[in-house]
């Protein structure tokens, strides 16, 4: 939430979405920061492994990335990328910890699968922190194995967006 503007009327404005330029790089990497740090399970080695955070320039720039925009800010944005094989990948969808608990991430996660819809993919992955698999599941999401990650494991799960 932005300071000094209650929920009620942070809530009166409707979120709405936009696809992200690279003029928003820097500050989507900051609210990256803000969400990743807000999981005390990851501080500790995002901080001593700071290039773990970044956007490239090319995820801002083929429509990649959709930003949630609440009252002119930008409340979160997730980043869908084509895969080798023709599905999609929900390489990221963070929110900025102002506005957890409000639906952004469900409202972003509903914006990634018709991302990777209109990319004509068959199954959307994400490799998830371990925190997040009720979110996914919640979502629709089903599980579908584990990968090794530079933190150590992760949950793999994808969802069908075809028939």
């Amino acid at each position: 939430m932005r300071p000094g503007l209650g929920y009620q009327a942070q809530m009166a404005a409707p979120l709405t979405f936009r696809p992200a330029t690279l003029a928003d790089r820097t500050e989507l990497i900051a609210l990256q920061w803000r969400s990743a740090l807000g999981n005390p399970r990851d501080r500790e080695a995002l901080l001593a492994n700071t290039d773990a955070i970044d956007i490239p320039p090319e995820h801002l720039t083929a429509g990649r990335t959709v930003i949630a925009v609440l009252n002119g800010a930008n409340a979160g944005f997730a980043v869908v990328l084509p895969r080798a094989d023709g599905d999609a990948e929900l390489d990221g969808l963070f929110v900025d910890p102002a506005s957890w608990k409000l639906g952004f991430g469900r409202a972003l996660c509903s914006q990634a699968i018709g991302l990777a819809r209109a990319m004509g993919a068959g199954w959307l992955h994400v490799v998830a922190n371990p925190e997040a698999v009720d979110f996914y599941r919640n979502a629709g999401f089903e599980p579908a194995g584990e990968t090794e990650t530079r933190f150590g494991p992760a949950p793999l799960l994808r969802l069908r967006l075809q028939d």
